[in-house]
């Protein structure tokens, strides 16, 4: 720190000693101008370099003119704008060598007469003062009678202030410092590899642009940041959903970038994760500041981006491995992880999180676990259902879990079914990581299901048994509303989700999939062959998933025999008996609902599915309630002419004799 603060005071002291120089410069050409035929008996002054004790190599004057290639008639305009803003003489010298006493400022024409080497190519826009915006030239009737003062970003560095462009302020982040950061060995490696990247294109003039590729945004900025610690260079990041969409102003940050990054050695970010696929504009724009920028660049998107000019090399970016992540989870728990009896590798098995959202709540249960009355296991089992849930809330319906064992009616062998599938879910840790299924087979590991029957039958109560058995969230998505006509937007579609779901386990229920599913007939053009294409698409990433995923559908031999193979377990969901409806109508009431005379033999001779039920009894409580009397026959019947009107139905007599 000491070592620092010298340099600062010398840096300070070797730019007083410099402006000293231009300030003598100023007063020898005010001579010369007053006694024309003078010759000055001393020579001009040199350098400052010996009139300071520090080496004028590691001055900030001396790295921006490197940095920016200047000349010395160039450095010398910095340092006569740097004057004014040091020396309180130096107005007045401006105003007295331009013969005007309201000229109390530097301009271009001052400095090309009273400097050394003064040439008027700094009028031009690509002379180096100008292209990178190191001096702001003011308003007036001349250019050359204008005002000229240094950029604020410029003169800060000068000062070696802590300063930040206010042109990128609020569009350009600085990120975290990475030694906090310690990557999995997966994610290392490709750390690696990009500096590996980096250091072969250093002799080159154009450094290849870096992609790193995947859904985990958090990821990839970790790896990004460790590999630009490992090079020496800071990380910055800019979104480009907010990239101006004019190019002059595209251009002005382009340039604006381009200096901070020299100034400070930075690499820049381009988050390209969250821009509208749908925004022509932002694609172009996107398009033009890769292409145009000359410093070094680092791509954070899902796919691969399609470069024209640059040279470009992509890494994909995996989640951490089971074992990476099992490493992380002791790693942040530390000895409670001891405790946890086999605990976080069902975690793993279940939750497929990346290093931050780990260490998120690990940290969190270590902060709320004193003094929650649930057992720790359980708490990190919670934290890890919130982690996800706010990826996928926006892309699918939450459904709140209340249903058990005891609400479902179904026989025997579909009930058998629905419990092995209970114990597929919480034995996937052992038999796939274990005992080495996954070493030995990687393709078809995720848990896939199809529920048919007709509506109203129990399949989305079927979905929240397991999803409270499992003590999972559930998510409803209406493939009618995924399904799009246009070609390839239904994988798009059905990508997003599968994406945001990926690291929850969530119970994913894929309603309405007769949108989707058809008897495969000969294929006779282009939108019968995509058809098949999408069902191949949701049925690969159904058994990629590490969660469970349901099909639900009213028309099970509309689906073809060769996807039906591809589909784990099969659960067929009867419409119900007499004796299942009436059963189904003994639990459809809960134990605070007041009844009377309710004969379920009766009841369950209507002719209708469990949904139907649930509707009549729901509508017969309303009624009993607004007329302040518990639920009786006539109330029932009364809501099952609402429901077979609903139906379009007629409600028979032999259904409802002796109701009332």
């Amino acid at each position: 720190m000491q070592l620092l603060s010298n340099w600062h005071q010398a840096n300070y002291q070797y730019l007083l000693a410099s402006v000293k120089r231009i300030r003598q410069l100023l007063e020898a050409y005010i001579a010369s101008a007053e006694n024309p035929l003078d010759s000055p008996d001393t020579a001009l002054p040199q350098d400052s370099a010996t009139e300071c004790p520090l080496d004028s190599e590691t001055s900030a004057l001396h790295q921006i003119c490197t940095l920016f290639n200047l000349s010395p008639f160039e450095r010398d305009i910095l340092l006569l704008c740097l004057g004014c803003e040091l020396d309180p003489y130096f107005p007045l010298l401006c105003a007295e060598a331009q013969e005007n006493p309201e000229q109390n400022y530097p301009t271009l024409g001052l400095a090309v007469s009273a400097l050394l080497g003064g040439s008027w190519n700094v009028l031009s826009a690509q002379n180096p003062l100008q292209h990178w915006g190191l001096i702001e030239i003011g308003t007036g009737l001349l250019l050359t009678q204008s005002p000229i003062r240094l950029d604020r970003r410029i003169l800060c560095y000068l000062l070696a202030e802590p300063s930040l462009d206010d042109q990128l302020a609020g569009i350009v982040q600085q990120l975290p410092h990475s030694a906090s950061i310690t990557l999995p060995p997966s994610h290392q490696k490709l750390a690696d590899q990009m500096v590996v990247t980096w250091s072969q294109a250093f002799s080159h003039s154009t450094m290849p642009v870096v992609q790193l590729c995947g859904s985990e945004v958090t990821a990839k900025r970790a790896i990004a940041a460790v590999a630009c610690a490992a090079i020496g260079c800071k990380l910055n990041v800019i979104s480009g959903a907010i990239l101006p969409r004019q190019p002059n102003e595209l251009n002005h940050l382009m340039r604006r970038w381009e200096r901070e990054a020299l100034l400070t050695n930075s690499t820049l970010l381009l988050d390209y994760d969250r821009l509208n696929p749908g925004d022509a504009l932002g694609e172009l724009a996107l398009s033009q500041f890769v292409e145009g920028l000359s410093t070094p660049l680092i791509i954070s998107s899902r796919e691969r981006y399609s470069l024209r000019q640059r040279p470009s090399i992509a890494f994909d970016v995996p989640q951490p491995t089971y074992s990476e992540q099992l490493d992380i989870w002791h790693s942040h728990l530390g000895t409670a992880a001891a405790e946890l009896n086999g605990e976080v590798e069902a975690l793993v098995a279940q939750f497929n999180l990346n290093a931050a959202a780990i260490q998120v709540a690990c940290h969190q249960v270590k902060i709320d676990g004193k003094n929650s009355p649930s057992p720790i296991q359980n708490q990190l089992w919670d934290l890890c259902r919130v982690q996800a849930r706010p990826r996928l809330d926006a892309l699918a319906q939450r459904i709140e879990s209340a249903a058990t064992w005891s609400d479902l009616v179904l026989p025997e062998r579909e009930r058998q079914t629905l419990q092995d599938m209970v114990a597929h879910l919480r034995q996937r840790a052992k038999v796939y990581e274990e005992w080495g299924f996954a070493r030995k087979e990687s393709r078809g590991l995720g848990i896939s299901a199809l529920f048919s029957g007709s509506s109203g039958t129990g399949k989305t109560m079927a979905a929240e048994v397991l999803a409270k058995e499992l003590h999972l969230d559930l998510y409803r998505i209406d493939l009618s509303a995924v399904v799009s006509k246009y070609i390839g937007e239904t994988e798009k579609n059905l990508r997003r989700i599968f994406e945001a779901a990926e690291s929850g386990g969530a119970i994913l229920l894929f309603d309405e999939a007769d949108a989707l599913f058809s008897k495969r007939t000969q294929v006779r053009d282009s939108h019968d062959r995509h058809a098949n294409v999408e069902v191949s698409y949701l049925l690969q990433r159904m058994e990629a998933y590490q969660g469970l995923a349901i099909l639900t559908t009213n028309l099970k031999d509309a689906l073809d025999s060769a996807f039906l193979r591809r589909i784990r377990f099969v659960v067929p969901f009867p419409f119900p008996d007499t004796a299942a409806r009436t059963e189904i109508w003994r639990r459809i009431f809960p134990r605070q609902t007041p009844t009377e005379g309710l004969d379920f033999k009766k009841l369950g001779k209507l002719n209708v599915a469990g949904g139907n039920i649930r509707n009549i009894a729901l509508n017969a409580a309303v009624l009993a309630a607004d007329g302040g009397k518990p639920v009786m026959m006539k109330h029932l019947l009364q809501g099952a002419k609402s429901e077979y009107l609903k139906l379009e139905r007629s409600l028979n007599e032999s259904e409802t004799r002796g109701w009332v």
